[in-house]
């Protein structure tokens, strides 16, 4: 006899009696022959994801023993949601009973039928969170990431995939953490637009980091401007990939840090006024370094406008991103060392694409499970 493979199968309600449903798909799945239900995490209650109003939903994730293949579970997986009345209507519509295959051993699954890992569950705290309290050590085969590290990614939110919005990347980090080489990496990976910070063309950058002061709200206006039209949601493209080496919020974070009490009250006033006109981004790629060693990169490339940045000023921007990706909840961020994606390791970028692909509506990977 096969031994029997460890699998993790999604459980979820919004329809008459939910926690009934729950436990009678849990008894009718213990009964199947060749599934021995192991264990079974808190259930929880959930906001629907869609746009359809319709009733809060009961999740839970089960941990089962099985000898039956991939297939075989699929089958009885969608047998037994009949048994409970499940009625199969329009994608996040109401439902009896949902029995999703989250996870079948070490296996990646590709059929027109069945994909596995559950090409949606990294995007799910419902599920991440289960998963967790089955079992945080869990990887997922194709990341390579542990439910836990996925499950941090979200910081308690659920998110869908929209095809009808931009596909925003943004690679976000300190000044000299090497922002612009992996935007520009994972562009040439993933076949996206690169829209890069200007930079180059701010004629009043060199001279505030020259001590002008007085010139800091200029830059700063700068800035915004060109941002928001880069970032403009008519600009952008909806199904396509764009990537930046920024993120819009960080205008407030060097606000803070360059401009006088008065000149900061000013710049808020026409900050609020641009800040709801930019695209939110699908993915944050939160790129991490020390400031001393993002100081030594800013010696080290030179720019002659950067060489008055000093060490303090570093650290209060990495104090203020950690502070802003730490209460992030527009999208998932992926916290990512700059020691992982070094210049030169193509298979870590390569990767790094791999896991970007999923959570944006352009990946083959977003097919959902029928």
């Amino acid at each position: 006899m096969a031994e029997p493979t460890v699998a993790y199968i999604g459980l979820g309600s919004n329809l008459g009696d939910r926690q009934r449903a729950i436990g009678s798909a849990l008894h009718a799945l213990g009964r199947t022959a060749g599934v021995d239900v192991v264990r079974v995490s808190d259930i929880r209650e959930t906001a629907p994801l869609g746009e359809a109003p319709q009733s809060h939903y009961l999740n839970a994730v089960a941990e089962i023993a099985t000898t039956l293949t991939p297939g075989e579970l699929l089958k009885a997986l969608k047998t037994i949601e009949d048994l409970l009345g499940r009625v199969r209507r329009e994608k996040w519509g109401p439902r009896t009973i949902d029995l999703d295959l989250l996870l079948y051993g070490r296996e990646n699954i590709r059929l027109p039928e069945l994909i596995v890992p559950h090409p949606q569950m990294h995007l799910r705290s419902f599920v991440l969170d289960g998963l967790c309290q089955l079992d945080p050590s869990l990887v997922h085969p194709l990341f390579k990431e542990t439910v836990s590290e996925l499950a941090a990614r979200l910081a308690g939110g659920d998110f869908a995939l929209n095809s009808n919005a931009p596909q925003l990347v943004s690679v976000a980090g300190l000044i000299g953490v090497g922002k612009t080489t992996l935007a520009q990496r994972l562009a040439v990976a993933l076949e996206g637009e690169i829209l890069l910070e200007p930079y180059d063309t701010n004629p009043f950058l060199p001279q505030v980091y020259a001590g002008k002061k007085e010139l800091a709200l200029d830059s700063q206006l700068y800035f915004l401007v060109c941002r928001a039209a880069q970032l403009g949601a008519d600009a952008l493209t909806p199904g396509r990939i764009f990537l930046t080496d920024y993120v819009f919020e960080k205008e407030l974070i060097y606000a803070q840090q360059l401009l006088n009490e008065d000149q900061f009250k000013l710049y808020e006033q026409i900050y609020v006024a641009f800040v709801d006109r930019v695209a939110t981004p699908a993915l944050v790629i939160y790129l991490q370094d020390s400031p001393e060693k993002c100081l030594e990169r800013i010696h080290q490339r030179n720019r002659p406008y950067e060489q008055q940045i000093g060490l303090d000023f570093l650290k209060g921007l990495y104090a203020d991103y950690e502070q802003l990706f730490g209460g992030w909840k527009k999208s998932p961020v992926v916290r990512i060392s700059a020691e992982k994606v070094r210049p030169g390791d193509d298979a870590a970028v390569r990767h790094l694409a791999l896991q970007v692909k999923a959570y944006v509506a352009a990946s083959k990977a977003s097919v959902a499970n029928p």
